[in-house]
């Protein structure tokens, strides 16, 4: 039989919105499986390596925006949640971890799938909480409830994250054959909700005249989902040479109006005085370009970041003062606020990218075939509903060279790693019918292949692989570029090809080794297919960086000329 407590604790997230769960085979996580897979009201899919089902989880709960549940086996299943499980807190994404685990009589007593499960997620879950080992009680049944509750309004609580149950279980796991299972319509639950903060009119008051002081204005989002509401709002700011808004690939807040290709000019030391802001603005989470950072630490300018929760970010080690509201609300009230501007200073900005915006198109036509030309074209190719998910290192570095990009843009900054980039993509295939687009190097492809080890359908999925047969970005990075080691430490080279794994799925296959043939490749590899389909792009790690390199310089000289 299933103990009833975990039948209400299925029935709890259905009752609080969990629509789907991802579940990975073992023995003592049984009674939870059983309970998610009988319930018709909770989607369950199975996936196999826990590493891919954390990540799996992270895409799905990513695009939702409510939690996904996870649920595995007792021992080192729940340490293969690990990696997704701190992408997931430092995006801030909600997912609920519930982990089976043996009673605790028989931790550390040599018996079999035993480690120390409670707490294992430590600093990397908002909460861990341990279900009760027994029902003998009617206080034990409520406290288990009780957790349930908790840790669902918790994970998505501001700011959201995962949350972690482990959960201790005896045999028997199974119920009788033909034995029924009924959950119970009207489970307890409580919630806890929460709304906007507002600043109130007096503070308001008293930042209208700190601002009154600050003529050079920069808005920096950081990564976050699209909202039409802040793009309006920001284009507004900028049209009217309120603001210079700068923006990232994963701000997906760029525009004709901002400031998108910034890592082209950014660092170079004749233009660094003129661009220099006297207050800077923020909010979203991290940014991916390294000059930006180095910039806005030395700029010498305060910085306001907004934040609902209160918790100050300092990544640029310029904060002064936290906005506990939310950017809709506080960009509203600087749009009515905001004083007289350097119009010299929104110039100095606007001028470097409209020469970085002319040039580039250009110096593409002047290099060979390689990777970074080759995602220049098939950017321009990929359909503006396509949501696109790119693979960190070099592949979400180049996204950001190339400037505006008008569909979504999803990439794992929470951890910056490479690991899930593939299981990410694969989650997100299953929230939506749009077209899922992953743009990816070899060495996050490969890593995490076992995204693909499951039954599900993906005919939405396509896979850009850009293979150079190595880590390429440590050719492009002053301190293992100049050692002896380079190539069998740090590139790690390898002859892998995506041929043999899209033959062992059945997905369609494409490689291309020059122009034409991958001008050939895109004609149809958006056409409607059964199947997800990988376009290989096969280059050399050493002439890629030689064609980088020669760009940044010519765009250099150019911007000067």
């Amino acid at each position: 039989m299933i103990l009833e407590p975990i039948i209400d604790l299925v029935a709890v997230c259905h009752k609080k919105g969990i629509e789907n769960a991802i579940l990975s085979p073992g023995s003592r996580c049984a009674p939870l499986t059983i309970a998610f897979a009988r319930h018709k009201g909770i989607h369950t899919r199975t996936i196999s390596d826990e590493r891919s089902a954390g990540f799996i989880a992270l895409g799905m709960a990513q695009q939702l925006e409510k939690p996904v549940a996870l649920v595995c086996t007792s021992g080192s299943a729940a340490m293969n949640y690990f990696p997704a499980v701190a992408e997931a807190f430092f995006q801030e994404i909600p997912l609920l971890i519930l982990t089976a685990d043996r009673p605790p009589e028989w931790i550390d007593q040599y018996d079999g799938q035993t480690v120390y499960q409670h707490e294992l997620y430590g600093k990397h879950v908002k909460k861990s909480f341990q279900f009760p080992d027994s029902f003998s009680s009617e206080d034990q049944v409520w406290h288990a409830n009780r957790i349930i509750n908790e840790a669902i309004n918790l994970a998505q609580q501001c700011p959201a994250g995962p949350v972690h149950i482990n959960i201790p279980l005896r045999e028997p796991f199974y119920p009788l054959e033909n034995e029924e299972i009924s959950f119970p319509e009207n489970p307890r639950i409580f919630n806890n909700p929460t709304g906007s903060i507002n600043l109130s009119d007096e503070y308001l008051k008293k930042l209208k005249n700190r601002l009154s002081s600050f003529g050079k204005i920069l808005i920096v989002p950081g990564q976050q989902r699209p909202n039409s509401e802040i793009q309006t709002i920001l284009d507004e700011l900028a049209k009217e040479r309120k603001v210079v808004v700068v923006t990232d690939v994963i701000s997906n807040l760029q525009s004709d109006h901002t400031i998108n290709l910034h890592d082209h000019w950014l660092g170079n030391d004749q233009s660094v005085e003129d661009l220099k802001p006297e207050l800077i603005i923020t909010f979203g989470k991290s940014i991916i370009s390294k000059s930006l950072k180095i910039f806005l630490r030395n700029s010498e300018a305060s910085r306001w970041h907004i934040q609902s929760t209160g918790l100050g970010k300092d990544t640029f080690q310029r904060l002064t003062l936290i906005l506990s509201t939310s950017p809709i609300s506080f960009l509203n009230w600087l749009k009515e606020n905001i004083p007289a501007q350097d119009e010299q200073f929104f110039l100095n900005w606007t001028v470097l990218e409209q020469k970085t915006q002319k040039s580039l198109p250009e110096v593409f036509k002047s290099v060979d075939f390689g990777e970074y030309p080759a995602l220049e074209f098939i950017l321009q190719k990929i359909p503006s509903s396509s949501k696109i998910h790119l693979a960190n290192s070099m592949t979400v570095r180049y996204a950001n060279f190339l400037g505006k990009r008008t569909q979504e843009i999803i990439c794992n900054r929470g951890t910056s790693g490479i690991d899930g980039s593939n299981s990410t993509a694969v989650g997100c295939t299953f929230t939506t019918k749009e077209t899922v687009s992953l743009i990816t190097g070899d060495m996050a492809f490969f890593y995490d292949r076992n995204a693909f080890w499951h039954n599900y359908t993906m005919p939405n999925l396509r896979i850009i692989l850009l293979n150079n047969h190595a880590g390429g970005i440590f050719r492009l990075i002053d301190g293992p570029s100049k050692q002896p080691e380079l190539q069998e430490f740090f590139e790690t080279k390898q002859n892998l090809s995506a041929q043999f794994l899209a033959q062992e799925y059945g997905f369609h296959y494409v490689k291309v080794v020059d122009n034409e043939e991958l001008e050939s490749a895109m004609t149809d590899f958006y056409s409607p297919s059964i199947h997800p389909k990988i376009l290989e792009v096969e280059t050399s790690s050493e002439k890629n960086a030689s064609i980088l390199r020669f760009i940044k310089s010519k765009i250099k000289e150019n911007i000067a000329s």
